[in-house]
């Protein structure tokens, strides 16, 4: 019998799995990018809150120091070794769009996006460094964060990080953010043995509150270990788990309580959390241990987070709107990686909102939340 041959790969509908819309139409999409500048320009920019940058020199910093090997090869136990087969040759084919400014702006111009909230690639959280070597990796990033954007300042705000396994470092490397002109800073969902609701953090989100910094919740990794390092599933399974349990956290243990002014944006649309809320009120109503925490059902909390678009399905964009509100969800790419989509704006026209609803994911809200002022 002749070998089989691989499967044919498809580009993925910007309409995600199914093969209508929400609305039960089929959908089609211009090839061609909504213009964004000049005559018969749409109001207000269209703003991409999910993009990354890749630092070599933050990388570099680290390489070799002790921690450094087991951290790698733990990454590499919990993704499996055909996943990292796949994502080697991925990141390398797209370092330009993660470097070179240029390039951006001539992908952003290509997809309709007029600003990018630009944040590390998350594998430069390395939340396994001792303190000394935290403050300089948060330091160099912040830095060279600032300096990518300040390319192109019309076009590209940052985003910082912050060294979340050293809680006390956390507030000062916020404003360290902030001083290099940074909007907030990218966490991941937790730290090696600290959640997000450890009071530790307590000084990070009352200094964000404080300054109106934005917090961009994006995991990397997940604590399922080796139970998914096959198929993909680290990412697939792995980060909206991660989300839906930092989102978790954060609610049930009363961060959003005590500080209610704290802007958290949830990438990945706050992974599985959003659309299945009911089990989580249903708990907070019925058990006195999982409503001791917070003073409020917890789907009452989804209207004080934000959250990208990023679902890869307009029936769950739809859903993430509803019980969220359209002020609440933000335009997001994922920009370069293979994960994301190379057609934002697509996928928003997807879902069949209400104009009203599709101009405040598009860029409405993230323009008020990054202080943007027309030309």
């Amino acid at each position: 019998m002749a070998a089989r041959r691989g499967a044919r790969r498809r580009r993925p509908r910007p309409d995600g799995p199914h093969g209508d819309d929400a609305q039960g139409a089929a959908v089609t999409t211009s090839a061609s990018p909504v213009p964004h500048t000049g005559a018969g320009a749409r109001p207000g920019p269209t703003v991409d809150v999910h993009a990354h940058v890749l630092l070599p020199e933050v990388d570099a910093l680290v390489t070799g120091l002790p921690g450094h090997t087991e951290a790698r090869e733990l990454d590499a136990r919990r993704n499996g070794p055909a996943a990292l087969a796949v994502s080697g040759p991925m990141v390398r084919q797209r370092i330009p769009r993660l470097t070179d400014v240029a390039v951006r702006l001539a992908a952003m111009d290509a997809q309709g996006v007029d600003v990018q909230l630009v944040s590390p690639s998350p594998s430069h959280y390395h939340y396994w460094t001792d303190e000394e070597t935290a403050e300089k990796v948060y330091r160099l990033a912040n830095e060279a964060t600032a300096a990518h954007c300040s390319a192109a300042p019309e076009r590209l705000r940052g985003l910082g990080l912050v060294p979340l396994q050293h809680p006390r470092l956390t507030a000062a490397a916020l404003d360290h953010a902030l001083e290099q002109g940074l909007a907030g800073v990218e966490i991941s969902s937790h730290a090696p043995g600290r959640e997000l609701s450890d009071p530790a953090y307590e000084p990070l989100w009352a200094r964000a509150e404080e300054t109106g910094a934005l917090i961009f919740l994006h995991p990397f990794g997940c604590t399922l270990d080796e139970r998914l390092d096959r198929w993909y599933l680290s990412n697939t399974v792995g980060q909206p788990t991660e989300n839906a349990v930092a989102l978790s956290h954060l609610i049930f243990s009363g961060v959003l309580d005590r500080h209610p002014g704290l802007k958290v944006i949830a990438a990945h649309g706050g992974g599985y959390l959003p659309t299945h809320i009911g089990r989580s009120d249903h708990a907070w109503s019925t058990r006195s241990d999982a409503g001791a925490g917070c003073a409020h059902p917890p789907s009452s909390y989804l209207k004080r987070l934000y959250f990208d678009s990023l679902v890869h399905d307009p029936h769950v964009l739809r859903e993430l709107v509803r019980v969220a509100g359209a002020d609440r969800v933000l335009l997001g790419s994922d920009f370069p990686f293979d994960m994301g989509t190379e057609d934002p704006l697509g996928a928003l026209r997807a879902a069949r909102l209400p104009e009203a609803d599709v101009e405040a994911v598009r860029g409405g809200t993230a323009a008020a939340l990054l202080h943007l002022t027309p030309a």
